[in-house]
């Protein structure tokens, strides 16, 4: 059973965390407007298991020792941090698989896991996640109540919130992409998309 007076609050709560501007959602703009909305579900899945493991997580109370030794995060964060700027510099200058080719001749050439990769690499590897799960979620959790029928259920409702998130921000990628297409500016569209890419890398680095 869940207390639903804890869940009014919980859903409103957790949907302005998700809605904020961040790297998932940035990432999800990025490749809306590189790949489309489809192909970018890939980067979804993987960012949902990744949201859902942080905030399994914090309410395990494991998050809380992974912070407690931040040096765990920092080959990962630049790690992944390096790989979205490299990739963000390649659109930029509309080369690589994530770019969005210049004639329809051209094939793109990313595969769903390294999508599915860099979704989950982004949810993981980013602290703030860690610190908005492990301040906000516990609370919501009531100790007289059997813990697996909660936790799946508040899980379930904060990846749904993601992927609504995700979606909208994702769309707005591509009505951007659409927009531009009919100015036939290909290359400022990738420079527009790499420029975020390589924004959410430094911010997952640097963060």
């Amino acid at each position: 059973m869940v207390n639903f007076a804890l869940l009014s609050v919980f859903v409103p709560t957790f949907f302005f965390v998700s809605i904020t501007p961040g790297m998932c959602m940035t990432l999800a703009m990025t490749l809306g407007i590189t790949i489309g909305v489809k192909r970018t579900l890939w980067m979804m899945w993987g960012e949902m298991l990744g949201v859902a493991l942080v905030a399994l997580l914090a309410v395990l109370g494991v998050a809380a020792v992974l912070l407690a030794y931040p040096q765990l995060f920092t080959a990962f964060k630049w790690g992944g941090g390096a790989y979205l700027f490299y990739i963000g510099v390649q659109m930029w200058r509309s080369r690589g698989s994530m770019a969005i080719p210049e004639t329809a001749a051209e094939v793109r050439s990313t595969s769903r896991g390294q999508l599915f990769v860099q979704g989950f690499v982004t949810a993981v590897a980013n602290p703030k996640g860690w610190a908005f799960h492990i301040a906000l979620l516990p609370p919501f959790i009531d100790q007289s109540l059997p813990l697996s029928p909660q936790l799946a259920f508040l899980l379930t409702i904060i990846v749904l919130l993601e992927l609504i998130c995700m979606l909208a921000y994702a769309s707005g990628g591509k009505a951007l992409r659409y927009f531009l297409a009919q100015a036939s500016n290909v290359r400022v569209m990738n420079r527009i998309a790499g420029s975020l890419m390589v924004g959410v890398g430094a911010w997952l680095a640097f963060l």
